[in-house]
């Protein structure tokens, strides 16, 4: 009897945490979150001219981030700044769009398991309209810190550069989550790391698509790996790029 109380507990508490009035308080207090990491920590910006630059001229680029480094994005970018975020329809998608909306960021609903296409013409109106498209190249499911080839098929499309970004702070932790997300902790010193531009060729020749991902990728690592040295902290390393991706729940019963 206990048992079954136990699982219909569980059950309750995971029923009320997929309500909508759940869904708000959550986003509610994780954008009060980042705004008190960001208040109450020191930060360094490297290498940010270009995309700045960029921003002040309310000119459109795509900017690019690792899953894991979700958390502390919305600082990443002026506040006048429009800004269009691609986000899975995975469980956690909605809470992370109302999030970022707290920051006057806007949402694009969809991913490379669902609503690519209509999530790709989407951003593409977005850069066309000269506002900032984000998108996490290994998102959602992984391989970690592997871009998969949406943000290099976007980028080739719209004609638009890729600007890598990354963080990370001296306190903080790294969750066990596939994606090692990192939860950086308030009272802390910061860095926000950019990569330089990446412009992709419009026509795929001569390998020119892989060797434009493989560009992407590289310095997202490389950024990534560098902001975690300068604050005392332990690099991530990438998953291996072959391993399988464990399929939604929704998407098996699918």
């Amino acid at each position: 009897m206990r048992l079954q109380l136990g699982f219909d507990g569980l059950s309750a508490v995971k029923k009320i945490l997929k309500s909508d009035g759940a869904k708000a308080v959550i986003s509610f207090v994780a954008a009060g979150y980042i705004w008190l990491v960001y208040r109450t920590s020191r930060w360094q910006v490297i290498n940010g001219d270009a995309p700045h630059r960029l921003m002040a001229e309310k000119k459109p680029f795509i900017l690019a981030f690792w899953h894991g480094r979700l958390l502390m994005m919305p600082i990443s970018v002026k506040k006048s700044t429009k800004v269009h975020v691609m986000i899975s329809y995975h469980g956690d998608g909605e809470i992370i769009a109302r999030t970022i909306k707290h920051w006057g960021q806007n949402s694009v609903r969809g991913s490379a398991t669902k609503g690519a296409a209509a999530a790709f013409k989407q951003m593409m109106k977005v850069l066309r309209a000269g506002e900032v498209a984000v998108i996490t190249p290994d998102g959602p499911r992984g391989p970690r810190m592997r871009a998969q080839e949406g943000v290099v098929r976007l980028a080739a499309m719209s004609g638009m550069p890729v600007f890598p970004v990354s963080f990370s702070t001296t306190r903080g932790k790294l969750l066990g989550s596939w994606d090692r997300f990192f939860v950086a902790g308030p009272f802390s010193r910061g860095v926000v790391t950019w990569g330089d531009g990446i412009f992709v060729p419009k026509r795929d020749e001569g390998g020119a698509f892989e060797k434009s991902l493989m560009e992407i990728e590289n310095s997202l690592i490389a950024i990534t790996q560098n902001a975690d040295e300068l604050c005392g902290r332990e690099t991530v390393q990438p998953e291996s790029r072959d391993k399988p991706v464990k399929p939604h729940k929704k998407q098996v019963e699918a």
